[in-house]
């Protein structure tokens, strides 16, 4: 619940002032405030509120920074807009601690959701496809290339044992050594600048806008924004088309379409930068990789509510992970 004072102080310091403001709905277990502001039909930003105390100024700073290179360099971003101040980070306070406080561009277009899931009118879903694909493809090449002054996480500094398996409660004792057994193989992969450097981490149609006039993709929302593989990017673009034929019962046709669509965003990823053959040939374990990233966020966010994750949520990950299923069951008889 964001207090008087804080939204009133993050009026003042984003000179908002005569905009309408529309809360958007968190999701179970946010852990951010975002706001939606207008004025006279023409401006509109985002203001976004952190009240969670689990990230530091720094780590607000170089999510800011990253958008910002991004923003000025090409890459097709919402760009985050400095307070009166001169500052993209702003903070308050109080007896809770500390909120921050960041206002962004609103991005050009819409949801999927909002328009039911229907690509432009008379445009091919492979243009959707390949477009997803080539905005991907500039952050990261864009991301090859950053020198930060500000630095982020570095996926093991969160994705180790020592933190899993105190979040994972011991009732989840096949869960966590399935987690386990995949820290140990990411631990293997290289590490270098073409293959490894700062991902956006939660890239997904709930994460861009699509112009529904043009097919052009605008990012948004780089709050997981880390140091990382670039294929942990690409596998989470696969694990979510599968929404595109998860309604075809038949395997071989489910796996025919998952390699046409996820070949496709290939060619529009390509036309900005490479991945190297040998990480690609590793897609099976980059998508486990996505699942330990859902089911640590899913205990995460569980914990902060003081129960425990709900078997809807984390069920089909789990067992993927238990019995090492691959390409997330998309070539398994159901």
């Amino acid at each position: 619940m964001i207090t008087k004072n804080i939204f009133d102080k993050a009026k003042e310091l984003f000179e908002l002032e005569g905009f309408a403001f529309d809360s958007v709905s968190a999701h179970e277990g946010g852990r951010n405030r975002i706001i939606v502001c207008v004025k006279d039909g023409e401006k509109k930003y985002i203001l976004r509120i952190s009240e969670l105390n689990d990230r530091t100024l720094e780590d607000y700073l170089a999510e800011m920074e990253f958008i910002r290179y991004l923003a000025e360099n090409g890459a097709p971003v919402a760009d985050v807009i400095s307070s009166k101040n001169g500052n993209l980070v702003e903070f308050v306070e109080d007896e809770k601690g500390t909120t921050y406080i960041s206002l962004f561009e609103y991005a050009k277009g819409m949801l999927m959701v909002d328009n039911g899931y229907r690509y432009r009118k008379g445009a091919p879903l492979e243009e959707y496809f390949y477009n997803t694909g080539k905005a991907l493809g500039s952050i990261h090449r864009l991301s090859k290339k950053f020198e930060p002054e500000h630095r982020r996480a570095s996926y093991f500094d969160k994705f180790n044992m020592d933190y899993i398996g105190k979040l994972i409660p011991d009732q989840y004792s096949e869960l966590k050594k399935a987690i386990e057994k995949r820290i140990s193989a990411f631990r293997e992969l290289p590490v270098d600048k073409d293959g490894f450097g700062l991902v956006h981490f939660d890239f997904c149609d709930g994460n861009y806008h699509v112009d529904m006039s043009t097919g052009d993709i605008t990012v948004f929302d780089f709050d997981n924004c880390i140091y990382c593989w670039y294929m942990f990017d690409l596998a989470h673009v696969w694990t979510h088309g599968v929404g595109w034929c998860m309604q075809e019962k038949d395997p071989k046709k489910r796996m025919a379409f998952m390699d046409h669509y996820f070949e496709t965003v290939l060619e529009g990823y390509r036309t900005e930068t490479d991945v190297a053959e040998e990480l690609l040939k590793q897609l099976p374990l980059f998508i486990d990789m996505t699942f330990v990233e859902l089911l640590v966020d899913e205990f995460e966010c569980a914990e902060r509510e003081g129960e425990l994750p709900d078997n809807e949520d984390i069920g089909i990950p789990m067992q993927i992970l238990i019995h090492d299923v691959p390409y997330a069951g998309m070539g398994e008889k159901w």
